[in-house]
């Protein structure tokens, strides 16, 4: 709901307050608001300017020489491109030195050889949004009443200098959808009186029952109908007042009648319709339940089919609008029309939302219906159509109104203790104050030993249990001054368990280095329910499985992980690296729930690393892949006691797979996926592993101990061993650390030699191994006696000899 400050000033007295200030007294009282706008924000020097001639530039066919009075000892000569400038037209004029919207400032120009002193402006220019500029100034300058006077401030005749408060509005508070209705806000929050209209309005001697007969079949969704009669009238421009109200409100003006039922549905919450008599085609107005297959023509030259679902307004024979949403093209209000109909009517929210929403036509009419208009004002809106179509129309209204009533008006009786409220608040607040918060606000009270009855008004349709009149007191109090009170009893602050922490920090490094998350089904089929499993038990099969594909329990991630790769390299996306946490679900006893338990699988193929520029690739490969988890086991501290060991996986390929043990005991594997298996599922190389998170998280991890950058040089030496071909690097490796002792820092693989001088059978290993003391710098001797152990140690235990 936009809110003119002006405007809102009719209603109540808003003297010592600013906009920015009352804005922060309804946020603190309830309702917020999302933003004041201030109209003229930045601009200056745009008076009313009178244009006295106006002849073709002489250089150019599409501009206008204009010579402008605009208030000054001498006119200006004005350069304008605008098609309906003319002679004797009061226009908006942006004089050398003004600022409009943007910055833009004015100066003096030379346009094709002639000088402009000026501007002339639409109101696009002036920061109004094209939509809301009537229709006759939407391709040109606006042009003023001829009664404007010529050096007033432009800005002000047009009520730019205005602010708008945006209302943020919550469903319950439909009241505040009319101009009244946060008039009765403003005046409680502000202890101030409400200014209502009072209609006033002069009829003629015929009665408008001799006009209009009207009749409603469907009670229950149109309870109350009233129809006013106004003949004689002229359409034309409504006042300019009125138009600019409506255009800060947001909505367009078109004419004189039109313009006055959108006005007052903004000030009452009221929507009314008008149609033109003469075309309405009959002298009854009949409300009923559309029929199936009926079509209506809108006032948007759309044509609808209706349902028995919608409610129509007819003429007794044929739909002359769709209730509460919009009016038929055949009795629109036209500018050659003299006499109207004025609707003033209570639909169910209910039926108008039905139409709305199947129509898709969503109104300003159609949104206060929904959510509940006051049945109070209904009539009182009706007689303030007919006063402003007298006022600004010439119109001559009908003696008295037709009415359709069988609404039943009950306003809603509340009681409350005091204690109550304040035991509630937390607050220690009279009954005198709160009957006064209840005067403020207007509603009917009466209090009786700590008991006060509240009888709210049908504007609130929001108050209707005790809790209500709670709020109502609170935020009139001032939630401000509410008292703030600690919770009593002990609390435990919210925390991760180590286990989650250890998941975060999984999940945050595997993202890191590039790999992206999957979420993948629980279920699988038969067929894979067993592939790839860590632990091999009987899968658990679904009571009432979805499909066959989805009937089983999964007991490893890898299977859908695949699937997932299959389905993105069907769609060219080549280069995958995915990874997924989730559960597997073994079997346990019969008749017992399967034990779940976490696992951490990835799959990567494709290209690792691109860089088209400088022309490097780097595929991905088993030692990618390896590196992403030492990476991930150095993060969590578990890197000295994870090792990789030769091994077959069903479906890896043979050559390049290894299982992976965590202090002695199996926890997953690692491998390309087997050559058939990826034939099978359209892959290229692809390279995956598969952890068991439950020994991985739940694994002693030493506290984190700072060590000393050493001060003192270290020693590297190299070997290369000739073994047997079986023989695992890793077992040597384990040799050698176990037997280098304390010197011995750091052992790695940096090279290994199968080639036509080796013996067969035999292949060559070389490690780099580093030693140093952080205490002192190690002389020959002590390395040399540390590297002996070494050597001795590998021959051995493994029957490796010193490579010459």
């Amino acid at each position: 709901m936009f809110v003119s400050y002006k405007w809102l000033q009719d209603y109540v007295d808003l003297s010592g307050i600013t906009a920015e200030e009352l804005a922060e007294k309804i946020t603190k009282s309830g309702i917020e608001v999302e933003g004041v706008e201030v109209l003229n924000e930045g601009m200056k020097g745009l008076v009313v300017g009178h244009v006295l001639e106006r002849e073709q530039h002489p250089n150019a066919d599409k501009l206008n020489k204009c010579l402008v009075d605009v208030g000054e000892e001498e006119p200006v000569q004005i350069i304008c491109g605008a098609p309906n400038v003319d002679k004797g037209q009061k226009v908006v004029v942006a004089k050398v030195g003004a600022v409009l919207p943007g910055n833009f400032k004015i100066k003096k120009a030379k346009l094709r050889g002639e000088e402009s002193h000026g501007m002339i402006c639409s109101l696009q220019e002036l920061g109004i949004e094209g939509k809301l500029v009537a229709k006759e100034f939407s391709e040109g300058i606006f042009v003023y009443p001829n009664d404007a006077t010529v050096g007033e401030d432009a800005l002000a005749l047009l009520n730019r200098d205005d602010q708008v408060l945006e209302l943020g509005l919550t469903p319950n508070r439909s009241d505040c959808l009319s101009m009244l209705g946060v008039a009765y806000e403003v005046a409680a929050i502000l202890g101030r009186e409400v200014i209502l209209p009072k209609p006033e309005v002069t009829t003629v001697s015929e009665q408008a029952s001799n006009y209009i007969d009207v009749k409603v079949d469907a009670n229950e969704d149109n309870p109350l109908y009233v129809a006013k009669v106004v003949k004689n009238i002229k359409v034309g421009p409504s006042p300019l007042w009125m138009q600019t109200r409506l255009m800060s409100a947001g909505i367009r003006p078109h004419n004189n009648v039109v313009d006055i039922t959108n006005y007052i549905l903004l000030e009452y919450g009221q929507p009314l319709h008008a149609f033109d008599y003469d075309r309405l085609g009959s002298k009854e107005i009949l409300v009923r339940r559309a029929h199936d297959g009926e079509t209506i023509v809108t006032l948007d030259d759309a044509k609808r089919e209706l349902t028995s679902d919608h409610l129509v307004i007819t003429n007794g024979k044929e739909a002359v609008a769709l209730a509460g949403v919009m009016g038929g093209a055949n009795s629109e209000v036209q500018s050659d029309t003299t006499s109207v109909l004025i609707e003033s009517a209570y639909f169910k929210g209910a039926t108008v939302r039905k139409a709305s929403k199947d129509h898709g036509l969503r109104s300003e009419a159609s949104t206060r219906f929904e959510k509940g208009v006051d049945p109070n004002r209904v009539r009182e809106a009706a007689e303030r159509a007919a006063e402003l179509l007298a006022l600004y129309a010439n119109g001559e209204v009908l003696e008295g109104s037709v009415v359709a009533d069988t609404l039943t008006i009950e306003e809603k009786v509340v009681s409350i203790s005091l204690e109550k409220i304040n035991r509630v608040l937390g607050t220690e607040v009279s009954m005198n104050e709160v009957e006064d918060i209840f005067k403020r606000l207007q509603f009917g009270y009466k209090a009786d030993n700590g008991v006060i009855t509240v009888t709210a008004p049908t504007r609130r349709g929001d108050i209707t249990i005790e809790e209500d009149l709670i709020e109502e007191v609170a935020r009139i109090y001032g939630y401000d001054r509410l008292p703030k009170t600690l919770p009593i009893g002990s609390s435990t602050p919210g925390a991760l368990t180590p286990y989650q922490q250890k998941r975060r920090i999984v999940r945050n490094y595997l993202e890191g280095v590039g790999l992206y998350q999957a979420v993948t089904y629980s279920l699988t089929s038969e067929g894979k329910a067993t592939q790839y499993a860590l632990e091999k038990r009987e899968p658990i099969k679904l009571a009432m499985p979805m499909s066959e594909d989805r009937s089983m329990l999964r007991l490893s991630i890898l299977p859908q992980l695949l699937e997932v790769m299959k389905y993105n390299l069907a769609r060219q996306n080549d280069n995958l690296a995915l990874y997924e946490t989730g559960a597997v679900f073994l079997a346990t006893e019969a008749e017992e729930l399967p034990e779940e338990r976490e696992h951490l699988s990835a799959a990567i193929t494709g290209l690792w690393q691109q860089h088209p520029w400088q022309g490097e690739k780097k595929a991905v490969d088993f030692f990618v892949l390896k590196g992403v988890l030492e990476g991930m086991f150095a993060k969590l501290g578990l890197t000295s006691a994870v090792e990789y060991r030769q091994g077959e996986v069903n479906g890896l390929h043979p050559g390049r797979t290894a299982e992976i043990y965590l202090s002695g005991s199996k926890i997953g594997f690692i491998g390309q996926v087997h050559p058939a298996v990826q034939k099978d599922l359209d892959l290229k190389e692809t390279y995956v592993f598969e952890l068991s998170l439950k020994e991985v998280f739940e694994a002693e991890v030493a506290p984190l101990q700072y060590e000393a950058i050493p001060r003192y040089p270290s020693i590297t030496r190299d070997i290369a061993l000739v073994v047997d071909k079986n023989k695992a690097a890793y077992e040597l490796q384990r040799i050698i650390v176990e037997a280098g002792g304390s010197l011995l820092k750091e052992v790695h693989v940096f090279d290994l030699y199968e080639g036509d001088r080796m013996e067969e059978g035999k292949k060559s290993i070389a490690f780099s191994l580093k030693y140093f003391d952080p205490e002192k710098t190690l002389t020959d001797e002590e390395v040399t006696k540390a590297h002996d152990k070494v050597l001795n140690a590998v021959k051995e235990e493994a029957g490796a000899v010193l490579r010459g």
